[in-house]
């Protein structure tokens, strides 16, 4: 079993910065695929970005590309998402999700955390 919990949401206007985090518990954390996804109100939950058990390789939605980076440390068993340059489109919540695979993690991960709100003010 893997425990994920979130941190580091919250409300920022248009325009700026915020950093989530998650840190992960309860199963060899360089074993896993990670990533985050997303939920705005009304809307089904949608993949942003993930990073394989290594780091070396990542993917993004098209819509964080060149704003959003992912990335994680070892040695904090913690999957991190820089975001740059929010815009009211990315509020919602997000979730942070870990799969021992990182295909399948990509589309739907076998472990979750309970979210944190991002409010994007315009």
């Amino acid at each position: 079993q893997v425990q994920l919990v979130e941190s580091g949401g919250g409300l920022v206007q248009a325009g700026g910065s915020l950093r989530l985090s998650c840190a992960a518990s309860g199963r060899l954390f360089s074993s896993l695929a990670m990533g985050w996804f997303r939920q705005a109100p009304g809307k089904e939950r949608e993949f942003v970005a993930a990073i394989n058990w290594s780091g070396g390789r990542t993917d993004y939605t098209d819509s964080v590309k060149g704003r959003f980076t992912i990335s994680r440390d070892g040695a904090k068993n913690t999957m991190y998402l820089q975001m740059n340059n929010l815009q009211p489109e990315d509020t919602a919540v997000y979730y942070c999700s870990a799969d021992e695979i990182y295909t399948r993690m990509k589309v739907r991960g076998a472990y979750w955390g309970q979210g944190t709100q991002v409010t994007v003010s315009s």
